[in-house]
């Protein structure tokens, strides 16, 4: 198990050199989504881990907040604290933003918060079980607009429809500057009809599939998108590779690459006017190789199994690997090193479920899934 875990690591850490061929030279990267703190689900994002994956990468830095921490009540106070002693030490590379509970004085707690310096704010209506109607919005609103932060707000899985709820704020309060989560996907046809073209409306890149940013990419345009890793559930160097190849699968040109990664992020941590929104990139349709598209349908199967750390009952790697072995027109490179990631993630996930350490069992389980993750990444990006 050891010997497969450490083959499986040095297998991801090799990408690195992959990514660094695809990121603009010189490339600064900012990102828009990142937590520190333990999650109640048992998700811990370290101090440590963090700066270590920005240090990777050159001139980074990060917007950070806290996860849904045991200690959240009340109104998030503990962990709010814990953020803005992180922030302090890391010397402006990890810019705070306070979250809020709209049910413990969430306007007392982010006037506290912003007057000892957090930078913007952080909404989770799915965790804090509150829908974007909620009257407690338009004071939260208010503030951002009067002391001139930003808003993160979650737009992932877990969500009913919000565009038109979220629309109607943003008209609202027109000088806030608002960050939806994770590519809008609970809403993305929503959000972007409403919202795309919208000066001072953002989506990160915080997703798992690339199909979800190709989509995001063809309804928005660049200024509007900021990459982002949602650590510690996203890790390096897979975070960055789905954004940067599908980015530039969508026909980003290395301006709007550079914007993505940087200046959209540092012009809303600076609190500079948004840049004008120009027109979308990418195209309605998308062509890839059937091979890799049958690679991509049963990794997708293979994903909830690992969230879930499942056995692989059904045998989908073993029909993924079984693909990279047809006639691929011309793909071989890309056949043989998404073949040498699950060959490792098959070692990996067939030994770890006889682990009975449950944090040992987790670290093997989060390996097996970076690996099927990369491999997935690959087979949406590699061009027909």
């Amino acid at each position: 198990m050891e010997q497969a875990l450490e083959r499986a690591q040095q297998l991801i850490a090799s990408y690195d050199d992959e990514l660094r061929r695809d990121l603009p030279r010189g490339a600064e990267i900012f990102d828009a989504h990142t937590h520190l703190g333990t999650d109640i689900d048992g998700m811990t994002g370290q101090y440590e881990e963090l700066l270590a994956m920005l240090d990777r990468y050159g001139n980074a830095k990060a917007f950070m907040f806290c996860l849904d921490e045991p200690d959240r009540e009340p109104g998030f106070r503990a962990p709010n604290d814990r953020t803005l002693e992180y922030a302090r030490r890391s010397e402006g590379r990890l810019v705070p933003f306070v979250r809020l509970d709209l049910t413990h004085d969430p306007i007392g707690e982010a006037e506290r918060c912003l007057d000892l310096g957090a930078r913007g704010i952080k909404l989770h209506p799915r965790a804090q079980r509150f829908m974007l109607t909620d009257e407690r919005l338009a004071p939260v609103f208010a503030i951002a607009s009067e002391r001139n932060v930003p808003i993160l707000i979650h737009g992932g899985r877990g969500l009913p429809p919000i565009a038109e709820d979220l629309a109607r704020l943003v008209e609202e309060y027109p000088t806030v500057q608002l960050i939806i989560a994770h590519a809008g996907i609970a809403d993305l046809a929503g959000l972007a009809g409403l919202l795309g073209g919208k000066e001072g409306v953002f989506y990160d890149t915080s997703v798992w599939s690339p199909l979800d940013l190709l989509d995001l990419f063809r309804l928005v345009p660049p200024e509007q998108i900021l990459y982002a890793s949602d650590y510690p559930y996203g890790q390096q160097p897979a975070s960055l590779l789905l954004s940067v190849k599908a980015a530039k699968r969508a026909g980003f040109d290395e301006t709007q690459l550079r914007a993505m990664l940087w200046d959209n992020t540092a012009g809303i941590a600076a609190g500079e006017p948004p840049p004008e929104p120009s027109q979308p990139t990418g195209s309605e349709t998308f062509a890839q190789p059937l091979t890799f598209a049958r690679i991509h349908q049963y990794l997708s199967m293979a994903t909830p199994l690992l969230w879930t750390r499942q056995t692989d009952t059904i045998g989908v790697l073993g029909l993924a690997l079984n693909a990279c072995y047809e006639p691929n027109g011309g793909h071989r490179g890309e056949i043989e090193q998404i073949k040498e990631l699950l060959l490792s993630a098959r070692d990996l996930w067939r030994d770890f479920q006889d682990l009975e350490e449950e944090g040992e069992k987790r670290i093997a389980a989060r390996a097996t899934f970076r690996l099927v993750h990369i491999a997935d990444i690959l087979a949406v990006t590699t061009p027909a």
